[in-house]
């Protein structure tokens, strides 16, 4: 039996992202992204798909809120698209008043319906015309001053109605997806033969600079013209896996560990809260590693009202000796899923990358704790994939018993981090509350607590996950 420990106040409920649900790419006057632009090259999405309808969100706002309310959940966090609020994305370009509009009425029923958003502004859709425009994340000048115009239009728009708002969504994944592997928009890559453009040696680097920069100066606007009256909070969503050493024996697998941790974690949380890199990260990428100037490490140092933890899984991490490749971004290691003995880290799901772990979830959070001075922590994104879920029959596909366990094993691991090792965690988003276009995975990964029939007009159908979940927070929430 579960023990309440969470705050009676902790916020609970799912997390989705503009590009991943919505559809209606050009209704209203939305302008391209550059997802929009790289799911029409061949070969980057799985199954050849794109985000041209997904689960049609954009029509079905009440077909969602419904769903939420059935569930049970306190709050939604989801992300907004860039280029539906200033289809070409600049400072100097004009507002799409009805895109804007859209969301701002979304947020209205959120709250009629007794639902608090969390506003994610970029989850990776940047407008296309910026990075034709002047190479967008790449062009700290151009891209810092169009992110901060573009999130003062939406400061205003909102009002106090937004209490919760997150600048960017897991940078690490624009910064090393985008402009080292290639495996994300805009696909910059040093392979030539996935990409003409890209230098991964040097380029994430920058991205990952250039996304602080505004984060900052984000956060300075809304601190300087709106806290006060709107009474808000705002911070950055950070992904990060656990790790646990390949050889626990090996002190330098162990020190790996911490390295690893440093390079996904520690890159951009380190900044936030202490105003420079990781020791590691320097001594290993040298003058690839942009530098700090005054200015702009007090434009981003503590500017993080909260800590957004996304996570999902762990690794074993093994140390690597010798020179890093230039490529390198891990930080001179090898990230497993098997151990020297021979144990593996979680079961299977349909992503290569998951295998749940929900011990690593409790020593996580401890880290982040421990490392930044015990901030207030909301989860923002937690989920999995099953195995094959795609290619079975749906009455099959609704009984989603292994993902009902991944959120009972994980809620309590959370749990037992706030009572037994001090963490302050405020809230807690599942993900998914839809199936959804899973980015270069494209549809043939579901992450949903509900099923979306994208061959029946997008029909939605809870999962067991969806009318279970609840009592994982029943049980843990204090009553007030």
């Amino acid at each position: 039996m579960s023990t309440a420990v969470l705050r009676p106040d902790f916020l609970w409920g799912f997390a989705t992202a503009s590009y991943q649900i919505e559809g209606a790419p050009h209704q209203d006057g939305r302008g391209p992204s550059i997802w929009d632009t790289f799911c029409r090259i061949p070969g980057k999405i799985a199954d050849g798909s794109s985000g041209d309808v997904a689960c049609d969100s954009y029509n079905k706002t009440a077909d969602d809120i419904a769903l939420l309310l059935q569930t049970g959940a306190k709050a939604y966090r989801f992300s907004l698209s860039w280029s539906r609020v200033i289809p070409l994305g600049g400072r100097e370009d004009p507002v799409n008043e009805k895109g804007l509009g859209f969301y701002v009425k979304f947020v209205d029923d959120l709250l009629a319906a007794g639902i608090t958003p969390l506003v994610t502004l970029f989850h990776w859709d940047l407008p296309d015309n910026l990075d034709k425009r002047y190479g967008g994340l790449l062009n700290k000048k151009e891209f810092v001053a169009d992110y901060t115009n573009y999130a003062r239009v939406v400061f205003k728009a909102m009002g106090p109605k937004v209490k919760h708002w997150i600048t960017f969504n897991e940078p690490w994944c624009s910064s090393i997806l985008g402009y080292s592997t290639g495996l994300f928009a805009p696909g910059h890559t040093s392979d030539r033969s996935k990409s003409k453009v890209g230098d991964s040696s040097r380029e994430p680097w920058i991205v990952g600079h250039n996304l602080l920069l505004a984060h900052g100066s984000a956060v300075k606007v809304y601190r300087e013209e709106f806290k006060s009256k709107d009474g808000g909070e705002i911070g950055i969503t950070l992904n990060g896996d656990y790790v646990y050493p390949w050889d626990a024996e090996d002190p330098h697998d162990v020190e790996a560990c911490e390295r690893k941790l440093e390079f996904s974690i520690g890159w951009f949380a380190d900044p936030v809260y202490f105003g420079h890199y990781p020791a590691s990260m320097v001594s290993q990428l040298g003058d690839r590693l942009p530098t700090w100037t005054e200015e702009e490490k007090a434009l981003v140092k503590g500017s993080n009202d909260f800590y957004g933890m996304n996570h999902y899984t762990a690794n074993y991490i093994k140390h690597r000796t010798g020179t890093p490749e230039p490529e390198d971004y891990l930080g001179n290691l090898e990230s497993l899923y098997e151990n020297k003995k021979g144990e593996i880290i979680g079961p299977d799901t349909q992503s290569f990358w998951l295998k749940p772990n929900p011990l690593g979830f409790r020593k996580l959070m401890k880290w982040i704790s421990d490392r930044y001075g015990k901030p207030k922590i909301y989860v923002t994104e937690n989920g999995t994939s099953l195995k094959g879920e795609n290619d079975l029959p749906m009455e099959k596909i609704l009984e989603d018993d292994f993902r009902l366990k991944y959120y009972q094993d994980y809620t309590q691991a959370m749990a037992d981090a706030v009572s037994k090792d001090g963490v302050d965690c405020r809230g807690y988003m599942a993900w998914s509350l839809l199936d959804n276009f899973e980015w270069a995975e494209g549809y043939e990964t579901r992450f949903g607590v509900t099923y979306v029939d994208y061959t029946g007009g997008q029909k939605r159908y809870p999962k067991k996950s969806a009318k279970e979940i609840h009592k994982c927070f029943d049980a843990l929430i204090k009553k007030a």
